[in-house]
């Protein structure tokens, strides 16, 4: 059987009535994801306007210099994803593989930030739990830091699920799975690796940035 005839499957009509079940079926996905970061993204406004002064001196314990640092790393790796796209639509195996590689490098650069990040709150006192430190508002911070430690939790698991698939789509590129025919797998997984990074892009300014002058 050919190649591109065994990517068809039985409950296709055809290869373009599949991939668009593919392209919608993601979307669907990611329309459930925003409703589950929303979720917390809404706890954490109403929260932030209910204590605005507790939660603007909590985050003042972020640094903003490793989170823009991380940001753009985000930024590069959404570039590197696109053109890992772009080259498997024109069937550069070669492109493909490596843009795959600089994508999941920078994704690991990011969380090897974020590692710190969370080692460096923990040695303050600040991780949510009975070991939270004892000073002034420190119900209140610790509120703060328990949306924190749960948003920045959430996205941090869903890059690392993002550089899992990534290795599989590396893995089935050195295959020659793919080609200027067929890249819908690759084109799925910068779908939801750009909603990751969007979901950061969101994610920075609120827990990071807002009111940092005061």
């Amino acid at each position: 059987m050919p190649e591109t005839a065994s990517r068809l499957q039985h409950h296709f009509a055809n290869e373009e009535q599949q991939y668009d079940a593919a392209t919608f079926g993601m979307w669907v996905f990611l329309v459930t994801e925003i409703m589950f970061f929303g979720g917390l993204l809404t706890a954490y406004v109403i929260y932030r306007a209910t204590f605005p002064e507790v939660f603007a001196t909590a985050s003042h314990h972020l640094s903003v210099y490793l989170g823009t640092f991380n940001t753009v790393v985000l930024i590069g790796s959404s570039l590197t994803m696109a053109m890992a796209v772009h080259s498997a639509r024109l069937g550069r195996r070669q492109a493909l593989a490596t843009y795959l590689i600089l994508t999941m490098l920078l994704g690991s650069v990011f969380l090897g930030v974020k590692s710190y990040e969370y080692i460096h709150k923990w040695h303050e006192g600040l991780f949510p739990g009975n070991f939270f430190y004892n000073g002034p508002d420190a119900a209140h911070q610790r509120l703060f830091f328990s949306i924190y430690f749960a948003l920045t939790g959430l996205h941090a698991t869903h890059m690392i699920i993002g550089i899992g698939i990534m290795l599989v789509m590396l893995w089935m590129a050195l295959k020659g799975r793919f080609d200027e025919h067929w890249y819908t797998p690759v084109e799925i997984t910068g779908l939801y690796w750009h909603f990751v990074d969007l979901v950061w892009i969101f994610l920075f300014p609120l827990l990071y940035l807002i009111e940092r002058h005061g």
